[in-house]
């Protein structure tokens, strides 16, 4: 039986209700996971009472889904979530489905899940989860663009029940902000993880210290892709330039292979999503790929997602456990070609809630101006939640 284009939610209200009563044990004891958010947080919630709610978080990890159903258990609420088309496996889908996901495939019009949205927008008292980054950005500190369609969507059901009520219901965005902390020996995490990469790689490492160990972890894989790209570095490169060069070669053969073409400007993420989509569809199809070749080109699409955001200086500009730790994380995704390592330790997702926006206040500026309108929240929305990551950097 091929898989369905699209997972619709199928919420059983009981069910959602009995994995929320144990879901701080199942974060703690499976996931080493632990939700750290103030009443004062909660309260910003609570104060929007029977309103349509968009919660719009970053995307740092693939723990924030659980992170955001831990909050939804402290509220006593029950969300929406829009998830990912590749999550929905055999084994998972039917679980998601009843806790109030469905699925969005990412770079095509989806356009059943654009109108399960809108529905489910429509509901009274609705909760919806959507990360505006699209996808993770395996950083704890600091996000990639927000997506305008995060607000266009909750926009559009809004006229559409003011159109058939005669006036437009409160909705408010809620800016999220989560970051993670190791709450117990990330030095020694931090060590582990070094001497396992380095041992794989069969590094001796020159440097006792671990950020210069890091750098030497980092510096052979960066020559191992070069190896396999056949790029040799000019004698003036410096690593960002090294590492823009990998991501354009892969990007390249990636969209050759799949006879892609790109305008310049269009989005990385972008381009690996369309990419990804493809892939799906030939998957199954007749022209499919070989098996060899569908390797190949999943693991660089994987690997393009994986180092999209990264940049030398990243630790040693706030050289943080946490920031260690994401750049070991994407370095074991690359050496042991492994998406989703095993947690490391216990850590807490720290959440903390931004000034709500209601969509009453913009309406009318909407209607003369959609673009502009949408573009603005997009940049209000990004600008507080990356304001408050900063803010938890200094205010531990």
């Amino acid at each position: 039986m091929s898989k369905p284009d699209f997972f619709p939610t199928q919420t059983e209200p009981m069910l959602v209700r009995l994995v929320q009563s144990i879901a701080y044990w199942v974060g703690r004891f499976k996931y080493q996971l632990k939700l750290r958010v103030s009443e004062a947080d909660l309260g910003k919630i609570r104060d929007l009472g029977d309103a349509r709610v968009i919660f719009m978080p970053n995307h740092p990890t693939f723990d924030d889904g659980l992170v955001l159903f831990l909050l939804s258990a402290q509220l006593g609420e029950i969300f929406h979530y829009l998830v990912a088309y590749e999550n929905f496996t055999a084994q998972l889908a039917g679980f998601l489905q009843k806790m109030g996901c469905y699925s969005i495939r990412r770079g095509l019009g989806d356009r059943r899940s654009i109108a399960h949205t809108l529905d489910l927008l429509k509901q009274e008292r609705s909760r919806m989860v959507i990360f505006p980054e699209g996808g993770c950005s395996f950083q704890n500190d600091a996000i990639m663009p927000f997506r305008t369609g995060a607000i266009q969507l909750p926009m559009q059901a809004m006229l559409a029940i003011a159109k058939q009520e005669g006036q437009f219901p409160p909705c408010y965005l809620v800016p999220i902000s989560i970051k993670y902390r190791y709450l117990k020996a990330p030095e020694l995490i931090i060590q582990q993880s070094l001497k396992t990469l380095e041992q794989k790689l069969e590094i001796t490492p020159s440097d006792p210290e671990p950020y210069g160990r890091l750098r030497g972890v980092a510096q052979v894989v960066m020559q191992q892709l070069e190896a396999e790209y056949n790029l040799t570095p000019a004698a003036d490169d410096d690593w960002n330039d090294r590492i823009e060069r990998i991501r354009n070669r892969a990007l390249s053969l990636c969209e050759t292979e799949l006879g892609l073409n790109f305008p310049e400007d269009f989005p990385l993420r972008e381009r690996v999503y369309k990419m990804q989509a493809l892939l799906i569809e030939k998957a199954d199809g007749e022209m499919a790929l070989d098996l060899d070749t569908y390797e190949s080109l999943y693991q660089t699409t994987v690997r393009l997602l994986n180092f999209d955001a990264i940049y030398d200086g990243y630790v040693g500009d706030h050289p943080s456990p946490e920031r260690f730790i994401d750049t070991l994380t994407r370095l074991e995704r690359e050496v042991f070609r492994v998406e989703i390592p095993a947690p490391k330790g216990l850590h807490e997702g720290w959440l903390r809630v931004g000034t709500p926006i209601n969509l009453q206040d913009y309406v009318a500026q909407y209607k003369g101006d959609r673009q502009d309108t949408l573009q603005q929240l997009t940049d209000a929305m990004q600008y507080e939640v990356q304001n408050n990551l900063l803010d938890m950097i200094y205010h531990p």
